[in-house]
């Protein structure tokens, strides 16, 4: 099956991952989106594990305080590089899961990668992390956060 430019753009929107990758996908998904999709998911995962031993040397602090002032989060997100640490794809990553930590009052990291995305049920914050680690390329990890309510 020949598949068309159109698709690879749609799914390169959508995942961020890069052109090849989409393109592989697609092509052994027979041009199946949702099954592209899926080995796109797959291989966000082992190109996590494969990176589970870099060093953590970069990365940002931000904060989430709700609109009514009564909670509030800091979350430390460490990444490899300072490059990567300014990308806007892993700031909104580091806000997504600030405001995810102050909407489900999560405790621990270990809960936290576990836990259905406040904004889409369907991805947990764990599996946000390894697209991450795909469409960015570098080790990405919750090194701590903090929740303050009154």
């Amino acid at each position: 099956m020949e598949i068309s430019v159109e698709q690879i753009k749609a799914l390169r929107e959508e995942t961020g991952v890069s052109i090849g990758k989409c393109k592989e996908a697609l092509t052994e998904a027979g041009g199946d989106m949702g099954k592209a999709r899926e080995l796109l998911r797959e291989i966000s995962a082992k190109a996590a594990a494969k990176k589970a031993d870099r060093e953590l040397g970069a990365g940002v602090v931000t904060s989430y305080i709700h609109g009514n002032r009564t909670i509030g989060v800091l979350v430390k997100l460490a990444c490899e590089t300072d490059y990567v640490a300014k990308n806007d794809d892993f700031m909104t990553l580091a806000n997504d899961i600030a405001m995810h930590v102050a909407a489900m009052a999560t405790e621990s990291i270990e809960t936290l990668i576990e836990e259905p995305f406040i904004k889409n049920p369907e991805v947990t914050i764990g599996k946000m992390i390894e697209e991450a680690v795909l469409k960015i390329g570098e080790r990405i990890e919750v090194a701590e956060f903090v929740r303050f309510a009154v």
